[in-house]
C-alpha cells in the first residue's frame, strides 16, 4: 500500500510538472504576443534638420505613448487569460502553480519586449547616415521597465482572486476530500460532525428536532 508521505512527494512533484509547463506556455505565448505588438506597434517620424540629428514631426512623439499602451494592453490580456487557463488545470492548483504562473509571466514580458523590439527594427531599419532634410521612420521603444511588472502582476491578481472565490480546502482539486484505509483518497466521502453515526441517520441524542407531540410550555 502507498503511504501518505509517498503519495504526498508524488503529488508535490506532480504540481512542480505543473508549474513548469505553465510557465513555459506563459512565456510562448509572450514571445508570440510579442510579435504581433511588434508588427502593429507604431512608428515615430523625424525630419533630419542636420547630420545625426533629427526633428520630430508634429504628433509623432504620442506615438512613444500609444505604444507603451499597446504593450500595457497586451500584458494585461496576456496574464489574465494565462491565469485563468492555468486555474482550469484543476489538479495542479496550488502555490506551485502560482510561483510557475509568477515566474513565467515575469520572464514572459521581458521576451515580449525584446521580441517585439526586435521585430518592429526589423521591419522599420535605422537609416545610415540619412540626408538633411529626408524624412525617416523609427521603430518604436518599450522605453520603461515599469510596464514589465503589468502582466506577472494581472497574473497573480487573477489567481488570488479565483482561490478566494473557492471555498473548497484542497481548491477543488478533490485531494482533501476525504481518505480510507491505506491512505487513499476517497473522493465520495464526506465529513458530518458526528461521523458514521449522522450518515446512517442515528443522530445522538434522538437528533436535533423536537418531539412531535411535544410543545412549548409558557409561564405566566
Amino acid at each position: 500500500m502507498m503511504t501518505v508521505a509517498a503519495q504526498t512527494q508524488g503529488g508535490i512533484r506532480r504540481e512542480a510538472r505543473a508549474a513548469v509547463v505553465v510557465a513555459v506556455v506563459v512565456v510562448v505565448a509572450s514571445a508570440i504576443g510579442g510579435v504581433g505588438w511588434g508588427w502593429s506597434a507604431p512608428t515615430e517620424r523625424l525630419l533630419v534638420v542636420e547630420p545625426g540629428r533629427g526633428s520630430v514631426l508634429t504628433g509623432e512623439s504620442m506615438h512613444h505613448f500609444d505604444a507603451l499602451a499597446t504593450f500595457v494592453l497586451a500584458g494585461a490580456v496576456l496574464g489574465g487569460v494565462s491565469a485563468i487557463a492555468a486555474w482550469r488545470w484543476r489538479s495542479a492548483r496550488g502555490p506551485l502553480l502560482q510561483i510557475g504562473l509568477l515566474i513565467g509571466s515575469g520572464v514572459g514580458a521581458v521576451v515580449m519586449a525584446q521580441v517585439g523590439e526586435q521585430v518592429a527594427a526589423w521591419l522599420h531599419p535605422r537609416p545610415h547616415n540619412p540626408p538633411v532634410g529626408q524624412i525617416v521612420t523609427l521603430p518604436i521603444e518599450v522605453g520603461s521597465v515599469l510596464v514589465l511588472i503589468v502582466q506577472p502582476l494581472i497574473a497573480s491578481f487573477v489567481m488570488l482572486f479565483l482561490a478566494a472565490l473557492t471555498v473548497s480546502e484542497d481548491l477543488g482539486t478533490g485531494t482533501r476530500s476525504g481518505r480510507v484505509a491505506g491512505g487513499s483518497f476517497d473522493p465520495a466521502r464526506t465529513f458530518t460532525p458526528y461521523g458514521d453515526a449522522a450518515r446512517s441517520g442515528e443522530l445522538p441524542y434522538g437528533g436535533y428536532g423536537p418531539a412531535a407531540d411535544a410543545l412549548p410550555e409558557f409561564r405566566r
